[in-house]
């Protein structure tokens, strides 16, 4: 049996945003969200582990651990392995959204707090729209890239001020995360054409073992742990939140909708992210916030009524 035939059936997919627009659209908006919301928690959960763990260990151990869960369902429900051809896209998606994202992220949270970080998530949308564009030949109207490009400038506007409009030594991480992540992305959402989306990044966990066990083992030698409620909790979250269960729901809401809708979703993210950080790491709200809350929500609900 191939993998296309298993439990679960895959969704059909607009990647244009056209098709997808019909049926399946209302549960794909939802899907997407839920991812999310699991994403903006992300940079909270990162800085509660970097509280025990080192960032090398910390992004080793949360992609083992992800990937054990993944390869139990994969066991459980007797999936089959892609197709070969399918293998070299597995691998663009382990490469960024497994191993290039958390860990550019996590280096960078070292030195940068997690309100200046979120710029990432702020231009992550435009970005997986453009590489999407080029990727998948997708081709959204002349309203969805104004109204994409207002929200990605609300979201950079709002965190440049807020760090003073000075760029640190994490910034070059940031940016780099920023591009392979879009990749990540933009790969996993045409795999998920073909084959469900929880197997899209439970094969690319598996995938990535073979890397993340060595590192690991050489990480945790070097770098010291000290097990809190905190440090375990971030570590559990990113690992089974972030890493499976938010990429899930995820790739299978861009599935129902096409790429460049449900990575405009993600405008959001940057000020959820912030709600996090006043709630679990008491960091400062910014005044500006609502403001831009209410710019991004007017933009993300332009790029869902646009058409492709």
């Amino acid at each position: 049996m191939r993998a296309q035939s298993s439990a679960i059936t895959p969704p059909r997919i607009a990647v244009g945003g056209t098709s997808g627009d019909t049926g399946g659209g209302p549960l794909g908006t939802v899907q997407a969200a839920l991812g999310v919301v699991a994403f903006s928690l992300t940079f909270p959960a990162t800085a509660w582990g970097l509280e025990g763990f080192g960032p090398w260990s910390l992004i080793a151990v949360r992609s083992i651990l992800a990937a054990a869960v993944a390869g139990a369902c994969l066991l459980v429900l007797r999936v089959a392995p892609p197709e070969r051809r399918h293998w070299l896209g597995l691998a663009v998606v382990g490469a960024g959204v497994v191993l290039g994202f958390p860990l550019l992220t996590t280096l960078a949270l070292r030195t940068s707090t997690t309100a200046h970080a979120a710029v990432v998530v702020g231009l992550l949308p435009l970005t997986t729209a453009l590489l999407s564009a080029l990727r998948v030949g997708t081709r959204p109207s002349r309203i969805f890239w104004i109204a994409a490009l207002a929200g990605a400038a609300a979201v950079i506007a709002f965190t440049v001020q807020q760090s003073g409009g000075a760029l640190t030594s994490a910034d070059a991480y940031l940016f780099a995360a920023l591009l392979v992540c879009a990749a990540g992305y933009t790969e996993g959402g045409r795999l998920a054409r073909v084959m469900p989306g929880w197997q899209v990044i439970g094969w690319a966990l598996v995938l990535c073992l073979p890397l993340t066990v060595p590192m690991a083992a050489v990480a945790l030698s070097y770098e010291p742990v000290h097990l809190t409620a905190h440090s375990v909790t971030g570590m559990l979250w990113v690992a089974i939140g972030s890493q499976f269960l938010g990429l899930v729901v995820w790739y299978r809401g861009m599935a129902a909708i096409g790429i460049p809708k449900a990575s405009q979703l993600q405008l959001a993210q940057p000020l959820l992210t912030l709600v996090w950080s006043v709630l679990l790491l008491g960091e400062h709200l910014p005044v500006a916030a609502p403001l831009t809350a209410a710019a991004v929500l007017v933009c993300i609900a332009v790029t869902q009524r646009a058409r492709g």
